[in-house]
């Protein structure tokens, strides 16, 4: 979700993607979690300090007491997290499963509302949310998109890159070749996420240079924004980068949509972490800087064909 704040910078998650500029804390708990997955190799509950995990003593005792990492998800963007075979399949699940093996633990998703993920992770339902979560200040200081203090915030620990991107029906009838082009027009967005900011920003500079807002029409899941586009009821649709190309690729064999220009204002996807665990946070920077190094995490990207978000080298907090 990407940045702008993503699924996935002030725009793009990208899942922006802005869990962003968004409501950081002060979305409701999560609802409908109902799909599981454990991913990530390692111990099983119990191992205690018995476990040869590489990483495993840099864990939390609780967790190392636990054998699990509960990890808050909302799998709606291919390639980077969805369900598949009843399973919570992707870049971040294959990236979750490699820091799961360096860390000694397995690492179990659980899918719901991405607006409500760090207010759950804060509630304790989970350890980390990991769901193309674009890091940018705001969600590190618990702030609505107008600066108020909604909560206590999140830490990130960065591992993926990523931009806005736009998409429209294949063939791309109204003629849309850039964000800028959707002043007066009807545009579609997953609620809550940093491209959906991305879209209130650009309508004000519409609105600023004397033309028409952009209708932007905000649903519930990107599964229902892709419709309305398909559907012809939005010119366009708004996305993270890796999510947009997907499924421009995959939707109706690569003949649904399609996506225009570039992707715009670049930013870091973050593990969100409860700010009060600096140990987990530090824990996690260390586990993806070893499968960085190991060369795991640029197979995991190439397998999805994702590599264009590879970063060298996992920072904390890094989103501004």
């Amino acid at each position: 979700m990407t940045a702008s704040t993503t699924r996935r910078t002030t725009a793009a998650r990208s899942r922006i993607a802005a869990v962003g500029a968004i409501a950081v804390a002060g979305a409701l708990l999560l609802t409908g979690c109902g799909d599981q997955t454990g991913s990530g190799g390692g111990s099983d509950s119990g191992e205690g300090k018995s476990n040869s995990a590489p990483l495993f003593d840099k864990l939390p005792q609780k967790i190392q007491d636990a054998g699990v990492l509960k990890a808050g998800t909302n799998a709606e963007y291919a390639p980077m997290e969805f369900q598949e075979g009843g399973k919570i399949v992707g870049v971040d699940p294959d990236i979750a499963a490699a820091l799961g093996e360096k860390l000694g633990v397995k690492v179990e998703f659980t899918s719901g509302s991405f607006d409500g993920l760090i207010t759950a992770l804060n509630s304790g339902r989970y350890d980390i949310a990991m769901s193309s979560i674009t890091d940018n200040k705001q969600r590190q200081e618990g702030l609505d998109d107008k600066g108020k203090k909604l909560g206590p915030g999140v830490d990130f620990v960065d591992y993926f890159v990523a931009g806005t991107a736009v998409y429209v029906q294949k063939g791309n009838p109204k003629g849309i070749n850039s964000i800028e082009d959707l002043c007066g027009q009807p545009a579609a967005v997953q609620r809550g996420t940093t491209y959906e900011k991305a879209l209130q920003d650009q309508s004000k500079k519409c609105t600023d240079a004397g033309k028409k807002a952009v209708k932007i029409q905000s649903f519930e899941n990107d599964t229902e924004a892709q419709t309305r586009v398909k559907s012809g009821g939005a010119v366009a649709g708004v996305n993270d980068y890796p999510v947009a190309v997907d499924l421009a690729r995959k939707a109706d064999n690569g003949n649904a949509f399609e996506v225009i220009g570039e992707q715009v204002d670049a930013g870091p996807f973050g593990i969100a972490v409860n700010k009060d665990n600096k140990e987990l946070t530090e824990a996690l920077e260390a586990a993806v800087n070893a499968i960085i190094e190991d060369g795991t995490y640029k197979k995991i990207l190439e397998k999805w064909g994702a590599e264009t978000g590879a970063i060298d080298k996992a920072v904390v907090n890094g989103g501004k």
